[in-house]
């Protein structure tokens, strides 16, 4: 499951409520220079603490997890895995949109190189905007990532939806992503954006990974509906 929290102690008080295996938050809820509101029988995992804007929660003593240190910042939080025997990568970010995105795209080509071979998930707040995750309009930061998931090999797992993972008085949008690469993408499964109230302005966005398998997704062309691809980007 992922969301941003927009900083809200409501919003985390609701997503303690659904008791979520692995949360991916961006911007958390601060309290005393800390993150607030989380059960004392979770863990959670973020760098700089005092100013994080992106963490991990765990809600399962069976999973081991440990914090990639070195690639996690205020802006992303990387863990090493390891559930069953299986191991694999998870991150939080957080691309604040007063910055250029190249600098969290530059943050994840570092994660790929770290964890080449195995399976890594990013579950991101990117504010780019692109119709190729099914947005209403491709923004310049929207058409910068486009270019930079299909150089990389990657998939974005959202999938249209009659709700969108951010909504204000303002504006509706398609911004938060969540993206895996070739090892995992059979794994991950059931994408859906929540349609329960988040009390953020931000949806919550849940799915599996490696519980549910769905027929169609052994049997279909991964590049007509989870890979950008040249192809797609001409549409």
């Amino acid at each position: 499951m992922q969301i941003n929290l927009q900083h809200s102690r409501t919003a985390t008080d609701n997503i303690m409520n659904l008791s979520e295996q692995i949360l991916f938050i961006q911007e958390p809820y601060l309290y005393n220079r800390k993150i607030g509101g989380i059960s004392t029988k979770n863990r959670i995992y973020t760098s700089h603490e005092d100013k994080s804007r992106a963490a991990i929660v765990i809600n399962n003593r069976n999973i081991d997890a440990v914090l990639i240190t070195q690639l996690s910042n205020t802006g992303s939080a990387l863990l090493e895995l390891e559930y069953n025997g299986h191991i694999f990568y998870a991150a939080s970010m957080y691309f604040d949109i007063t910055e250029e995105i190249e600098k969290g795209l530059e943050k994840i080509d570092q994660m790929l190189e770290f964890t080449k071979g195995n399976g890594l998930v990013i579950a991101v707040d990117s504010n780019a905007r692109s119709a190729a995750w099914h947005d209403f309009k491709t923004n310049k930061g929207g058409k910068i990532m486009e270019e930079f998931i299909v150089s990389k090999n990657l998939y974005i797992m959202n999938e249209e939806s009659d709700r969108t993972s951010f909504q204000n008085a303002r504006v509706k949008s398609n911004i938060d992503l969540t993206i895996v690469n070739s090892q995992i993408v059979q794994a991950l499964t059931i994408w859906e954006i929540y349609e329960e109230d988040s009390c953020s302005d931000h949806s919550i966005i849940k799915f599996c990974i490696g519980l549910h398998r769905k027929q169609d997704r052994q049997q279909h062309n991964y590049g007509i509906r989870y890979v950008i691809n040249e192809q797609t980007l001409s549409r």
